[in-house]
């Protein structure tokens, strides 16, 4: 049912925990499944630094959680932005059509925290999000 990246990426998460000084959160969830994540950024000079999850869900909202970030990192914010749902079931070497929604997820993390951190610098949101 999932595949090798994603049972890796559930079983030896990346990036799990939250940055105690981050200064871009976005937390979203799915209230049909009951995933929830919550992506925690450092942006230094328009480039996120650090990101970190935490997500309360199943294999593959865990596993899409983990690649996001390890996809997002050291990217400037534009880079982030163009991360998208299809990139990380890619990166995860796929997910089965009723799982897609975990990387929809994290899609919508990584908005949502860039989000915040343009919304605490004075600027106006970018990515739709």
């Amino acid at each position: 049912m999932y595949s090798e990246q994603v049972m890796d990426h559930f079983m030896n998460p990346r990036n799990m925990g939250e940055i105690p000084d981050a200064n871009g959160v976005g937390e979203v969830g799915n209230p049909t499944c009951g995933d929830i994540m919550r992506i925690t950024l450092r942006i230094e000079d328009d480039r996120i630094v650090d990101a970190k999850f935490k997500t309360f869900g199943c294999a593959a909202a865990i596993a899409s959680s983990s690649m996001a970030t390890e996809l997002i990192r050291g990217k400037t914010l534009d880079e982030a932005l163009a991360v998208t749902n299809r990139a990380v079931a890619e990166a995860l070497e796929g997910l089965p059509p009723q799982k897609l929604h975990c990387s929809v997820l994290a899609e919508e993390g990584i908005h949502k925290a860039i989000d915040d951190y343009r919304a605490r610098q004075g600027a106006p949101e970018a990515s739709g999000g």
